[in-house]
């Protein structure tokens, strides 16, 4: 059983250590794959010199922070570590240190679960908070942001069991921006390390996230409430532990757009603005700027990754090791018989076949996630750490949304060789805990994910151009149409929205309506219209259905709406002005991305991007 001695290493007791001022609440991503193009063939990857600007310059980063004062309510509920012997240990209090082995927190109760103790707490308890106060004018928008919907109604109420009554509360407002706890909550961040752009990083760990708690809804699903920009930790190194209104906006909006699309991912509760300063180097270039901070409240059925296991097996802690896999494969892995002797063996295979899916997933509606660091890859195969991620745009497989990517070791035509590169590591990890015999499975395992991956995502693009049934040439029909996109630089999701909407006999006339400005570029390229032959055949040869139906099959898996940059960047250029507005309308179109709606066509969601959008850059600083 792991005990708080042992946890203190994987998931360090924290507070928030800033206490929020004004704030206000906006709203409650082998080789030669079977004749396929470039962008879903996998590469050998040459590790990065240097790591990722994000954990170079968070040294840089710090702003100086509020911290707790002595009579703050927050400071009670995480009182300092008393050691066994009953005295106090001198020093950092228990929200600016990891807890030090011999001592325990004082007060609020732990839930024991699966051997591993973290923190939990009770759906009353949100509403039992003392009160901080609020300015009038932060309930005033936050019951403007509510009328408008944009406090995530189905995560309140379908996820964590809340009426969505309570997010109006000062108390709500209060929880999800960090400036207090659950009374039997103790916060924690978390350590793990990475390999960042192929090379170990070290140390890394929860520098600005807080975990506040666990929660089984009625469904008895668990999901666990991290909050973002929440403050200093003991992984903090010199950063402030805060996040800026940029970064927040973009995850808080791409998690969401993320679910709604089908992808596995992380999710978002809720957006909390403070009106301090927050002092960044956006592009590394040493041009500090101020910028609004943020919190953001996400959740996930678990936030371990790769990277979690990676720091227990560089430094030798073996048993921590197999105790935290033991706890992942019984709280996680359901089909995994924890005390079978294969259930590393079984572990890795599941990890494996759920990356292998994801990543095929990701691009299928052309997301990049921009930093496939093994310490940004979850355990369990969701999307999580939304940092410079991108919709790809116009067709390129060497599309890298990162401007801190200079070698574009992450560009999305390599997100399926970097898939690999990280399962390797993990299987690196696991190898102290295999015997000789499992160690070889466990090598034809990972051998079999270029098969499984160019399987997955054959099934995903047939699905697209709506095939029904096996034919050999589908892999070619992808590839040709990839390759006329590319050379084109048709727009990705609207050649293929297209291609749903427009019927076949428009096709087959090559009568192409002007509306349809994706499928007007690729019909330029003058073996266009062989395509359209190859792809017509194709099409008759589906068995039992017409041309109806195979539109209302391909509507409803190529989305009309993605989040691209130039849509978020133009809704955080006017949150940093205090208009919220296109946040929130920008949330209410992504809830439905297979639906054509007015207000959206108007707004240009589905139309060419904006000259002014072919020069933005989004980096690794939040």
């Amino acid at each position: 059983m792991i005990t708080l001695g042992c946890v203190k290493r994987l998931l360090c007791a924290e507070h928030c250590s800033k206490r929020w001022g004004r704030s206000q609440v906006i709203g409650c991503s082998h080789t030669g794959l079977n004749g396929l193009p470039p962008i879903f063939q996998m590469r050998s990857l040459r590790p990065r010199e240097v790591t990722c600007p994000r954990s170079q310059s968070r040294e840089a980063e710090g702003a100086g922070l509020e911290p707790l004062t002595s009579d703050s309510p927050a400071r009670a509920l995480c009182p300092e570590p008393r050691c066994k012997d009953g005295g106090q240990r001198p020093g950092l209090s228990a929200w600016e240190r990891p807890l030090q082995p011999g001592c325990e927190p004082l007060g609020g109760n732990m839930q024991e679960r699966g051997g591993i103790m973290l923190p939990s707490y009770h759906l009353l308890w949100f509403i039992c908070l003392l009160m901080f106060g609020l300015d009038p004018l932060v309930c005033a928008l936050l019951e403007s942001a509510l009328d408008r919907g944009v406090n995530l109604k189905e995560v309140l109420e379908d996820i964590l069991d809340l009426d969505v009554s309570i997010s109006k509360t000062d108390d709500f407002i209060q929880l999800v921006s960090g400036g207090k706890i659950v009374s039997e909550s103790i916060p924690l961040a978390h350590r793990y390390g990475g390999h960042q752009f192929g090379t170990w990083a070290g140390q890394l760990g929860d520098g600005r996230a807080h975990l506040i708690g666990i929660y089984t809804n009625r469904h008895g699903e668990q999901w666990e409430l991290q909050l973002k920009g929440s403050g200093r930790t003991p992984y903090s190194r010199n950063g402030d532990g805060r996040a800026v209104l940029r970064s927040s906006v973009r995850e808080f909006l791409g998690s969401e757009a993320m679910h709604y699309l089908g992808i596995p991912t992380s999710r978002a509760v809720s957006l909390v603005v403070s009106y301090d300063d927050v002092w960044r180097d956006q592009f590394y270039n040493g041009n500090r700027g101020k910028e609004r901070g943020a919190v953001v409240l996400r959740i996930a059925k678990s936030w371990f990754r790769i990277g979690s296991l990676e720091i227990l097996a560089h430094y030798g802690e073996k048993d921590l090791l197999r105790t935290l896999l033991d706890f992942v494969i019984q709280e996680h892995f359901t089909s995994v018989d924890v005390n079978d002797h294969n259930s590393y063996l079984d572990f890795f295979s599941a990890v494996v076949s759920e990356t292998t899916s994801l990543i095929a997933l990701w691009m299928s509606v052309g997301f990049a996630h921009g930093v496939c660091n093994t310490d940004n890859f979850s355990l369990l195969s969701i999307t999580i750490d939304y940092g410079p991620f991108g919709f790809m745009e116009s067709y390129d497989p060497n599309f890298v949304p990162n401007a801190s990517d200079d070698e574009r070791r992450y560009k999305i035509g390599n997100q399926a060789s970097v898939g690999l590169f990280n399962l390797n590591k993990l299987l690196q990890v696991l190898n102290p805990l295999l015997d000789p015999g499992q160690k070889q499975l466990a090598v034809q395992i990972l051998e079999k994910y270029p098969d499984l991956y160019n399987k997955r995502i054959k099934e995903l693009f047939k699905a697209k151009l709506g095939f029904l049934g096996e034919r050999k040439g589908d892999g070619y029909l992808i590839a040709f149409l990839l390759r006329l996109m590319e050379e084109t630089k048709a727009d990705f999701t609207m050649t293929f929205r297209q291609l749903s909407e427009i019927t076949q006999e428009q096709l087959q006339e090559l009568n192409i309506p002007q509306e349809f400005w994706a499928l007007k570029d690729i019909s330029e390229h003058k073996l266009f219209p062989d395509w359209v032959t190859m792809y017509l055949l194709r099409l008759k040869s589906n068995l039992d259905d017409s041309d109806a139906k195979r539109r209302k099959r391909m509507t409803s898996v190529n989305p009309r709406y993605v989040l691209k940059n130039w849509m978020a960047e133009s809704a955080v250029r006017k949150a940093e002005m205090n208009d919220f507005s296109e946040v929130r309308f920008l949330h209410q179109v992504l809830q439905h991305p297979f639906q054509k709606q007015t207000a959206a066509e108007k707004a240009g969601y589905s139309s060419p991007s904006p000259f002014w959008a072919k020069d933005l850059r989004v980096s690794c600083s939040s």
